[in-house]
């Protein structure tokens, strides 16, 4: 298997604040990389990781039972982060951690279709088990709402003339491969666009956060996940384009600002205070060491903030 490089996983790891018995979740298992971290430092904690890919799930159990055994693995999506910790007894927490990248061995593994550098099923699906797929989302979504998918999660500028041909050539025979695909996009756009990486990257992210439905999910997630921390307690989020960002960063404005009601006076109840702040004003971006080091951590951005009352 190709190796996973956690991304910011030095300055992730750091601002959760961990104790040595501290209650922490990883929303995103994935190859453990974050985990493993986590574990080694909550020897007397627990643990509590998320993931839905099988995959995923099998690798980073080896990899953390080499750490310690205070672990438990819930193969579940995110989405049911608060309901599946109450069912363990869980209903709060130090410390949650969200890493939202597709793993390098997902984007790898031609056979899974996340990726236009291999030919392989239209699939994209993060949880194996569940029937809808990328397939369905090329060939059944009408013209209209492909373009609206292509702009609103690819911010594909070329979106209309993209969803008309996948609409033309669909009707002549179901498009079901990467190449398929990615070759429709490329004769979709200029030829100046072409030149300038491959036309085909905003579609397939657009595609996948379709089929996953990624931003939906993480929006009420966070709130879920803000409600589970004790005070003192940290949320650190990791997102790889502008469209999780702006939602990660709006929601934590609005959880950190006092209420607009209130705004101005002079002396202000606490009741209306915010019972939150952020950690870091702004985002934290990787090194130059780090790029160095790992290309796919270009985009990234990390974002804490911490419950103080």
């Amino acid at each position: 298997m190709e190796k996973h490089i956690s991304v910011l996983l030095d300055e992730s790891i750091q601002s959760l604040n961990l104790e040595d018995e501290s209650i922490i979740v990883d929303c995103t298992l994935g190859y453990g990389g974050h985990s493993s971290e986590i574990l080694k430092r909550i020897k007397r904690g627990s643990l509590f990781a998320f993931d839905q890919d099988q995959e995923a799930i099998d690798y980073a159990t080896e990899r953390l039972s080499a750490i310690g055994t205070n672990f438990t693995v819930i193969k579940s999506n995110f989405k049911n982060l608060k309901k599946e910790l109450e069912q363990r007894g869980i209903t709060e927490v130090d410390g949650i951690l969200f890493d939202l990248g597709v793993s390098s061995p997902q984007l790898d593994e031609g056979r899974r279709g996340f990726s236009y550098h291999q030919d392989a099923p239209l699939d994209m699906r993060m949880d194996q088990s569940v029937p809808f797929s990328a397939v369905d989302v090329v060939n059944s979504y009408s013209e209209a709402d492909l373009t609206r998918i292509f702009y609103q999660y690819g911010e594909e500028k070329y979106a209309p003339s993209i969803a008309r041909n996948i609409v033309k050539k669909r009707s002549e025979k179901p498009i079901e491969m990467t190449f398929e695909l990615a070759d429709i996009i490329r004769s979709s756009v200029p030829e100046k666009v072409r030149k300038k990486g491959h036309p085909a990257r905003k579609v397939f992210q657009a595609i996948r956060i379709e089929v996953n439905q990624e931003l939906p999910i993480l929006e009420s997630s966070l709130k879920d996940a803000l409600s589970l921390l004790k005070v003192g307690g940290r949320l650190a989020v990791i997102t790889f384009h502008s469209l999780e960002d702006r939602i990660v960063k709006n929601c934590f404005k609005e959880v950190c600002s006092v209420d607009p009601k209130v705004k101005g006076l002079p002396s202000i109840p606490d009741m209306y205070l915010p019972n939150y702040q952020l950690v870091y004003r702004k985002a934290i971006e990787p090194s130059e060491e780090e790029l160095e080091r790992n290309n796919r951590a270009r985009s990234a951005k990390l974002r804490v903030v911490e419950r103080i009352k």
